[in-house]
């Protein structure tokens, strides 16, 4: 009956639009109250599901992130990408998915990318004549490969909750992630040809070497993080305090682009995030104590097993299950409950936690291209301000080839583990 109760209660707050943190909290409350436990067991587990020094890496990486943008570092990623391919039929679009390649390997976070980079994005290919869908459904797309490529606020979670090298899941995300980014390519490659999109400038090697000068020290992010971490220089963690400083280096010092006010105005925003972050795995680690508890993984993995025992066949259906938890969950939150859930199976059937954990991952980010939650879109919405219901379908044909690398993930994971086994064995 508690159990029972647990869901229920859960279902009605998510109907009822109450934040996801505090929909955990008070149905976990509302189980340990019917079971006559300790009321003290909520906090001490909540605090316990946060005492976690990887869990560090987020708000520096959240810090980084912000200090990117602030500093208008993502301009110059911006200019050197569209110096490189704007001389291709369509060429903005391929600008669209080499920044957020970039940029992916310093804020770690879609709506990040989508609400930063996507506003220059935007307004670039407004201004030289592409249309709203094309402009907003390709920024949408690319913005969901920051999580993929290394850093990433949700590779930290799944380490953490999984207990797997969180070095290892991020060495595992570059090849997916560059695969994430050519199959959008091809999708503009297609679109720009159909549609007859313009030339948007003629290349020109000066202007090449020009963008990349200004460029280049923005660019060495992504180096600095990936290159520490597989070359063991320094821990997940560590390698989000180095890029802090290194970004706050670039705003203060090399380019001066950022004043105390926008110092204070970064520093508060990433205290927000980061606090929403933390108190959504506080409350989702109380609720999966309490599945945990009563053997729910265990009653899973069971019934599953009863079905089939190959790995393959049993990646894809848990992927089904992590779809359609994604489209009504936050991606934090959906990590710390259906990890519990999902490991015991995928150990049995011997499914790599490290390739568990990227092609869960990827399916939880195709649900922020898509409604009733779609965080990105609702983001991309407001800073493009077009309609959220035309936003919806804009992205929908960019999800094809999105949807065609995950299920390539799946059947191939020599795919996801050919880095991690070459510099982790």
């Amino acid at each position: 009956m508690a159990l029972a109760a647990l869901f229920l209660i859960l279902v009605v707050c998510l109907i009822l639009g109450t934040p996801i943190a505090i929909a955990f909290a008070l149905s976990s409350l509302a189980y340990i109250m019917l079971e006559g436990l300790p009321s003290v067991l909520l906090l001490h587990t909540m605090v316990g599901g946060i005492d976690s020094f990887p869990l560090l890496a987020i708000p520096f990486f959240i810090f980084a992130g912000h200090l990117m943008n602030g500093a208008g570092l993502t301009d110059k990623i911006f200019d050197f990408a569209k110096s490189i391919v704007g001389c291709l039929p369509g060429g903005l679009g391929y600008v669209n998915v080499g920044s957020s390649v970039i940029f992916a390997g310093m804020s770690g976070a879609a709506v990040a990318d989508a609400g930063g980079l996507g506003l220059v994005e935007i307004k670039a290919m407004r201004k030289a004549g592409y249309d709203d869908d094309f402009s907003v459904g390709i920024t949408a797309a690319s913005s969901i490969i920051g999580p993929i490529i290394p850093p990433s606020l949700p590779m930290v979670i799944f380490g953490v909750m999984a207990s797997t090298s969180i070095g290892k899941l991020f060495a595992a995300g570059i090849i997916p992630g560059l695969l994430m980014a050519t199959s959008l390519i091809f999708m503009v490659y297609y679109l720009s040809k159909k549609r007859n999109y313009p030339i948007d400038n003629r290349f020109s090697i000066i202007v090449v070497w020009h963008y990349f000068k200004l460029a280049i020290l923005p660019l060495l992010m992504p180096v600095i993080i990936v290159g520490g971490i597989v070359s063991g220089a320094f821990t997940p963690t560590e390698a989000a305090v180095c890029a802090s400083f290194y970004a706050l280096f670039l705003g203060l010092v090399v380019y001066k682009s950022l004043t105390f006010k926008d110092l204070i105005n970064i520093t508060i925003e990433t205290i927000e995030t980061t606090s929403s972050i933390m108190f959504i795995v506080a409350g989702a680690a109380m609720f999966a104590w309490i599945l945990t508890a009563n053997q729910v993984a265990n009653i899973f993995a069971d019934s599953l097993l009863q079905f089939t025992t190959d790995p393959t066949l049993v990646l894809f259906i848990i992927m089904g299950v992590v779809l359609l938890v994604g489209l009504f969950m936050e991606t934090i939150a959906a990590i710390t409950i259906l990890v519990p859930l999902l490991m015991p199976v995928a150990l049995t059937v011997g499914i790599d936690p490290v390739h568990l954990g990227i092609v869960l991952i990827l399916n939880l980010m195709l649900g922020l291209l898509t409604p009733p939650v779609g965080m990105v879109l609702y983001v991309l919405s407001k800073v493009s301000k077009v309609p959220f219901e035309r936003c919806v379908s804009a992205t929908s044909i960019f999800l094809i080839p999105l949807v065609i690398v995950l299920v390539l993930l799946i059947i191939f994971p020599n795919i996801v583990m050919y880095i991690p086994n070459m510099y982790f064995s």
